[in-house]
């Protein structure tokens, strides 16, 4: 067994889906961007990263905080493996 299959997530409960929803709403309120805007972030980097690692997207957080004068973009993104390069 590799590092990365002891690193597996649990599928979320329909609970903590909801309680996820409604953070990402609070976060959206408390800074003023448009509701989309986490979601497209989130795909965005999924995109970059999913060229080199197998991830499990559905174990992705990404959360937006405050931390002094600054807003801090926080990923957790669960990783299953890393692509190898034909050649």
């Amino acid at each position: 067994m590799n590092l990365f299959g002891r690193i597996r997530r649990r599928k979320m409960t329909s609970r903590e889906i909801a309680k996820e929803r409604l953070r990402l709403v609070l976060v959206q309120d408390r800074f003023k961007v448009p509701s989309k805007f986490l979601e497209d972030v989130k795909e965005a980097m999924l995109l970059s990263v999913d060229r080199y690692l197998e991830v499990d997207r559905e174990g992705v957080e990404i959360n937006l905080n405050r931390k002094d004068k600054y807003h801090v973009l926080v990923a957790s993104i669960p990783i299953k493996g890393i692509k190898r390069k034909a050649g």
